[in-house]
């Protein structure tokens, strides 16, 4: 676990589609946009936009993608289910927390990735689900 002087320095965002407003608090325990959609332990953040695009573009819903910056509430750890996995070493800045995350301002002017990359990452995450590969672990 982090500790926030640890990454004191670090902007982080947290990519979705829910229309959230300043002061607001990300929690965990709401289903997930991934997997079985079963209750989230953790609320995820990443301190790379491109990391927050991809959340923002794969999450579920209509809506259109939101990048927020937030501001972690306590401890936070990296994201076994990227730097364990997928990435050692955390090159994409993902982690996860436990606790609230707090909205402190949002990115408007950010350019999602092309359709081709879009269709690509969504095909590679439909064959993941196929073979019973969960996207979350706890």
């Amino acid at each position: 676990m982090a500790t926030m002087n640890d990454l004191s320095s670090q902007q982080f965002y947290h990519g979705t589609k829910a229309d959230l407003k300043l002061g607001d608090l990300i929690e965990p325990g709401y289903n997930s946009n991934y997997g079985q959609r079963k209750k989230a332990v953790y609320v995820y953040l990443t301190a790379t936009l491109d990391a927050a695009i991809w959340g923002a573009e794969l999450a579920l819903g209509e809506a259109p993608g939101r990048i927020y910056i937030v501001e972690p509430t306590g401890t936070i750890a990296d994201d076994p289910n990227l730097t364990d996995k997928k990435y050692p070493g955390n090159p994409t800045k993902s982690y996860r927390s436990q606790d609230p995350l707090r909205v402190i301002g949002e990115v408007t002017d950010w350019k999602g990735h092309s359709p081709q990359e879009l269709k690509a990452m969504k095909d590679r995450l439909e064959q993941l689900r196929q073979l019973g590969v969960e996207a979350i672990e706890d």
